[in-house]
């Protein structure tokens, strides 16, 4: 292949440590890069070389590629075929385990690998999925994206988490541990469940998910404390079972109650999940859409971003369901999620960009992505002069490069 020759782009400075005095009076970064085989070989201010296919990015920000930590493909554009009138929680969990939610694999494919490939044309360079692995689905989910795994592995990398069933534990839990045993054969990537929903406290479930992780030498990314009850503590259980030696990389999304509680409270947690070295994943929509019905005042029913970053914690940020029962809108785009952890937990642009991003990509353990020689050329740019602008207007003039490849053309 050619050389690529990116000119006249914008970044923001985080992506271009090396900008000197190239940064313009929005605080941003004019620069060039070079891309070969797949990777940036040149950042700067730069010349093509002959042969080289030059891309004018005049009126482009470019970025590193954003990746989508916590997802549920299986569920995707379902809002129109199931309803979830009570619009919580419980309401969705309901519907999804009536007979009407019993679709076979070609449907959950068929809707599963449009949300993904309409996830890369948006930009993401890698989406992490649960998929429900429950007495009522069995296994088709888990092997719907599997499939889907595989043909969009040309456009954008898909981890499978199996989102285990409950309950998991005693003779009660026999089959939900076998079933969840089939999908580790089946080959999925990542363990997952729902410890705060078994009914008999968050550690017994929490540590058998860990241990069955373990042995398979799998991560582990559990849905935690998806609740406002601030008594649900299962982070805490987490991070004390994983801070006793846990070796593969452990997730904890959702983590609602933790914002629930005082803050000296949040901080003596937040300080245990640092040292543990768990990451976190806050999902605005999802939990501001099915958190805090008929609670007065209503809360914000996310995280306590703020704190556990304090701490050291790596939170990235992630949509969630995408027009379900659990979320009936969402575009699978990466700005959207970025201007709600702006506007529910106050972050400033470039650091909700990097929680769509640089930590998202440390969640799924995807290479590192900046804009210097080195990296891979996983990049998307949008028709925007400053990162703000990108996360205000979500441009659908973009262009996307997977390995130096481009996906999409821009001009939308």
């Amino acid at each position: 292949m050619p050389a690529t020759f990116l000119r006249g782009a914008t970044t923001a400075p985080r992506y271009a440590p090396d900008a000197g005095d190239r940064i313009d009076g929005a605080g941003h970064v004019r620069t060039d890069l070079r891309i070969e085989d797949g990777r940036i070989t040149a950042a700067g201010v730069l010349s093509p070389a002959p042969g080289d296919e030059i891309v004018d990015l005049d009126g482009y920000l470019v970025l590193p590629a954003p990746v989508e930590p916590h997802a549920h493909l299986d569920k995707a554009f379902l809002a129109e075929v199931l309803d979830n009138p009570s619009g919580d929680l419980r309401g969705a969990i309901e519907v999804m385990t009536s007979p009407a939610a019993r679709f076979d694999v070609p449907h959950i494919v068929e809707r599963a690998e449009r949300a993904a490939r309409l996830m890369a044309r948006n930009g993401y360079r890698a989406v992490r999925s649960h998929a429900d692995t429950t007495l009522d689905s069995g296994l088709r989910s888990v092997e719907a994206l599997l499939e889907v795994k595989r043909r969009v592995a040309d456009v954008i990398d898909v981890q499978v988490v199996a989102l285990c069933g409950w309950p998991l534990l005693g003779p009660a839990g026999a089959d939900q541990r076998a079933l969840l045993a089939d999908a580790v054969a089946a080959g999925v990537d990542v363990v997952g469940g729902c410890p705060h929903l078994e009914g008999t406290g968050t550690r017994g479930p929490t540590e058998l998910l860990l241990e069955i992780a373990a042995d398979h030498r799998l991560p582990v990314d559990l849905h935690t404390d998806e609740t406002l009850d601030g008594t649900m503590l299962g982070l805490v259980d987490l991070a004390d079972l994983v801070s006793r030696g846990y070796p593969q990389p452990v997730t904890a999304s959702h983590c609602v109650s933790l914002g629930m509680l005082p803050v000296e409270r949040q901080r003596e947690i937040a300080e245990q999940v640092a040292a543990a070295g768990v990451r976190v994943v806050a999902l605005p929509q999802t939990n501001l859409y099915l958190q805090g019905r008929g609670h007065v005042p209503m809360p914000r029913a996310l995280t306590a971003v703020g704190v556990l970053a304090e701490a050291g914690v790596h939170v990235a940020a992630g949509a969630d369901n995408l027009q379900d029962p659990f979320n009936p809108v969402g575009r699978a785009c990466p700005f959207e999620t970025a201007g709600l952890m702006v506007l529910a937990a106050h972050l400033r642009p470039d650091d909700a960009y990097a929680a769509v991003a640089d930590e998202a990509a440390g969640v799924v353990g995807a290479e590192p992505v900046m804009l210097a020689p080195g990296d891979l050329a996983d990049l998307v740019a949008v028709r925007a002069a400053t990162l703000r602008e990108a996360i205000a207007y979500g441009p659908p003039d973009r262009i996307v490069w997977r390995r130096g490849r481009r996906l999409v053309a821009g001009g939308n």
